[in-house]
């Protein structure tokens, strides 16, 4: 992983316990310079926060994630005088403000996922332009497509699944440091610079909003982001699980690596564990999100119900863990034109091109052209009659007799045979769709351009978060060690 990707792992040990001591080294630095806390004392307090820190990095070292058994390990450190720290402070706006972290770091790394598996299926969309699947519609054969059209529609999903993720990052991206309890507090706290130490965009405006509205609706909102990617995960999967109860599927997981198992007793079994596995995290995700909006539901502000970050960590990691799944079988598809072909000339997926050459081409309503399309399909499957091989003649017998059954005049079939059998034609009809946002090449090759474009706006998005973020806490160090060093 280069050093430039935004999924780079994220920062080791960004707990609670590393911004609890975050919040109380840029609560030193700002109270000192602001004289709210006597220089006199702040290189003390300073250097046992330090040790405290330190302590709790090395191995077995003790990580409380409370304000309560937080700061008895400070008083310890750095005598009691170190709770004057805790001016105009409550656990209530500092744990709101440690949970925001955690969530902000944590759909970074969703954020990461998802452009990568985004990606991921823009490439494949590259490759299978010209790749003529069967698409369904109602758990029926439909209509021919380009497969690559086909995953720039689920390509659309995921890139509003990262508006989305990009719309929520920027309400969480508000620091609640300062707001204490309820309604602030007599002390003049620079709740500006505390959250620019701390790498948010901003503060957040309202002090009873902070602890008691906001942190309470954040973890909903996730909940619904991640079940939005979860659903989206789903309905793929499915579509190529529908596959895999026909005998000759055109679409398949390559065998090995972990993708399918054979079955323990049916030796012609080769089972698609890789996407059961992800459909059950699909699942597992979509009940956890659910759940955020259950737990947050009938309560007075200000209770805890649904803002346990590891609650709300474990909806987070696994979209991210579903994302990474998705991405996994993305790659070993294995897809056969050919056989994808067959099926669509072996059925009648093209029938509504011939309505709407009749209606495009001759002028003749749709629903005429519509309802002599649907005698040819009905007569076609009662004898069993491939698209290729049904006779002109009998197209144009079926046209009369349609003409008569709707009381029009009696005409021919405007239709020559060639004209026929080129509507009948899936690789045809692709190529000659005029609509904006269709499968043919001028459009893939503008909407493929228009996804990579996307896809970079996303990296430099996420980049540029991480960054602050990293910049923001390198700073605090650095403003913080000076004071520790002075003791």
């Amino acid at each position: 992983m280069s050093a430039a990707d935004p999924q780079a792992e994220l920062t080791p040990g960004r707990d609670e316990f590393f911004w609890l001591g975050a919040i109380n080294k840029a609560s030193t630095v700002i109270n000192t310079d602001e004289g709210l806390l006597d220089p006199a004392l702040a290189p003390r307090i300073a250097a046992g926060l330090r040790a405290v820190l330190r302590a709790g990095d090395r191995p077995g070292g003790q990580r409380p994630v409370l304000v309560i058994t937080f700061e008895p390990l400070l008083i310890e450190a750095a005598g009691v005088e170190a709770t004057l720290l805790h001016a105009g402070r409550s656990s209530q706006d500092m744990l709101a403000t440690v949970r925001a972290a955690i969530l902000r770091d944590e759909l970074l790394r969703l954020a990461g996922q998802l452009r990568r598996t985004t990606g991921t299926m823009v490439r494949m969309a590259a490759a299978h332009a010209g790749t003529i699947v069967p698409n369904y519609t109602n758990g029926v054969a439909a209509q021919p497509n380009s497969y690559g059209h086909y995953l720039l529609g689920h390509v659309a999903g995921l890139e509003r699944d990262a508006a989305r993720l990009r719309e929520l990052y920027a309400r969480l991206d508000r620091s609640p440091m300062g707001t204490t309890v309820l309604n602030g507090t007599s002390w003049p706290l620079n709740r500006d610079r505390m959250a620019r130490y701390l790498g948010f965009a901003a503060t957040v405006d309202n002090a009873y909003d902070a602890a008691q509205i906001a942190a309470a609706e954040i973890p909903v909102e996730l909940g619904a982001l991640a079940t939005a990617i979860a659903l989206h995960a789903g309905a793929f999967i499915q579509d190529v699980m529908v596959q895999y109860a026909q005998p000759r599927p055109w679409i398949l997981l390559r065998e090995g690596g972990g993708n399918t198992y054979a079955s323990s007793a049916m030796p012609q079994k080769r089972n698609p564990g890789l996407l059961n596995d992800v459909r059950g995290e699909a699942s597992r995700v979509a009940t956890l999100g659910i759940g955020r909006a259950i737990q947050a539901h009938n309560i007075p502000p200000g209770m805890n119900d649904a803002k346990d970050v590891r609650d709300n960590v474990a909806v987070l990691s696994g979209a991210t863990r579903m994302l990474a799944g998705w991405e996994r079988i993305l790659i070993a598809l294995v897809i056969s034109p050919e056989r994808a072909l067959e099926e669509l000339n072996s059925d009648w997926t093209a029938s509504q091109e011939v309505a709407d050459v009749l209606m495009r081409a001759h002028r003749l309503p749709f629903r005429v052209g519509h309802h002599f399309a649907s005698d040819v399909v009905s007569h076609a499957k009662a004898h069993d009659i491939r698209p290729s091989d049904f006779p002109y003649a009998e197209a144009r017998r079926i046209y009369a007799a349609t003409l008569a059954a709707m009381n029009l005049p009696v005409g021919e079939l405007p239709m020559s045979e060639a004209e026929f059998r080129a509507a009948l034609d899936p690789v045809a009809i692709i190529r000659n769709r005029a609509t904006a946002g269709g499968p043919q090449p001028a459009e893939m090759v503008r909407m493929l351009a228009a996804a990579h474009q996307t896809l970079a706006e996303q990296a430099a998005w996420i980049q540029a978060r991480r960054q602050r973020i990293d910049s923001a806490l390198a700073g605090l160090d650095v403003d913080f060690a000076r004071l520790a060093d002075g003791a």
